[in-house]
């Protein structure tokens, strides 16, 4: 027990370093609680995401085009999800190496390397899959598409890249604002058992950090923490659904230990990792302004790794998701639900309220 104890002690040493930074540390978090909320990106990074875009949108035929793109007001721009299925946009499989080029840089550029590594691992999931016994026409890493709505660079405008286990949807507010949620990325297998890709585990720091900190807490802490014995089968708050859960339930990161809080606030940044540096600073500044320490983790589920397990992280502008029960307790499926940005959020409420659309304002978001 002791080993243990000093073992955890010396993760929550390394997590508080880790952590400052990117400015998790309690007195900076306080001190921002305090400042004005800025939410905008810099227009240099607006900008470059618009031309990356357009670049996109120039090097496909008339023909591709007219598939590609979506006026921002269309339902199709909300109509998200993570299953293999129909979808709307142009697949890899139907580009060519050059388009597919300007594809790629148009995601590596809303994505940090880590969240790029991220894709690029579950999308070679798609051979694992085909490997194991899949369907290589359901099973496929070509179809994965890239769609856009409205005219980059006329905010506001967006795209979405998606294909199974991947739902990646950017926003760009007028306000200059930019939003990347709903994200969704699951993992099948969570972890590869074959080669020659045994022991990838593309969602490794989604469960790890998560068992760290729910093995850092006291027994009473781990009940105020605890939602059901039994994960829920899946994320609860997916497709279709609203981003809030209504009842904020769990333990509050303002009542963890030093300790516990640090590796909880390692888990919000592991998925916040996911974005470009601009964008995961614009996330940060809006968690640490709602107030980090008002985030409630949650947990359902099996309370060791193998088996069915379910946690949230839900505070008052985030709402981040993890299930791992099917196959096993070996697919994982998470997600990041913005509840003040999703698909623009209140930044475009603000705009269609000012403008000749707020009529159509309940279509643009879920």
């Amino acid at each position: 027990m002791y080993r243990r104890h000093l073992l955890l002690k010396g993760s929550a040493i390394a997590a508080s370093a880790w952590l400052a930074q990117f400015g998790w540390a309690r007195s900076q978090s306080d001190a921002m609680l305090a400042s004005p909320l800025e939410v905008a990106v810099d227009l240099a990074f607006q900008t470059e995401m618009a031309e990356r875009a357009t670049a996109f949108l120039q090097a496909l035929d008339a023909r591709q085009q007219q598939r590609a793109v979506f006026s921002f007001e269309s339902d199709e721009r909300t109509n998200w999800h993570y299953m293999p299925r129909s979808r709307q946009g142009i697949a890899f499989k139907e580009m060519t190496a050059n388009q597919r080029r300007a594809a790629e840089r148009l995601l590596q550029f809303a994505l940090s390397e880590t969240g790029y590594r991220k894709v690029q691992n579950v999308i070679t999931l798609e051979t694992v899959l085909q490997q194991l016994g899949g369907s290589p026409s359901f099973r496929d890493p070509e179809l994965y598409f890239l769609t856009v709505f409205g005219t980059p660079a006329q905010a506001p405008w967006g795209w979405r890249f998606e294909g199974h286990h991947l739902s990646l949807n950017v926003t760009v507010s007028p306000d200059t604002s930019i939003a990347l949620t709903p994200a969704f990325w699951g993992a099948n297998p969570a972890e590869v058992p074959v080669p020659p890709h045994r022991g990838l585990r593309p969602l490794a720091n989604e469960q790890d950090v998560a068992f760290d900190l729910l093995r850092s807490l006291t027994a009473a802490e781990r009940e105020r923490g605890l939602l059901a014995d039994r994960s829920f089968g899946d994320i609860v708050a997916g497709p279709g659904r609203t981003a809030s859960l209504g009842r904020v339930e769990g333990l509050q990161l303002g009542d963890m230990q030093p300790a516990s809080r640090d590796l909880a606030l390692r888990l919000v940044e592991t998925y916040v990792g996911n974005m470009s540096d601009d964008l995961a600073r614009q996330q940060r500044q809006q968690i640490r302004a709602a107030g980090s320490d008002r985030i409630r983790f949650a947990w359902a589920g099996a309370i060791d790794p193998g088996r069915a397990h379910y946690y949230r992280l839900h505070g008052p502008s985030v709402l981040l998701e993890y299930d791992n029960t099917q196959n096993d307790a070996n697919h994982i499926h998470t997600v990041w639900r913005d509840l003040n940005q999703d698909f623009g959020g209140d930044a475009l409420r603000a705009h269609y309220e000012r403008g000749t659309h707020a009529h159509r304002f309940a279509r643009c978001v879920v």
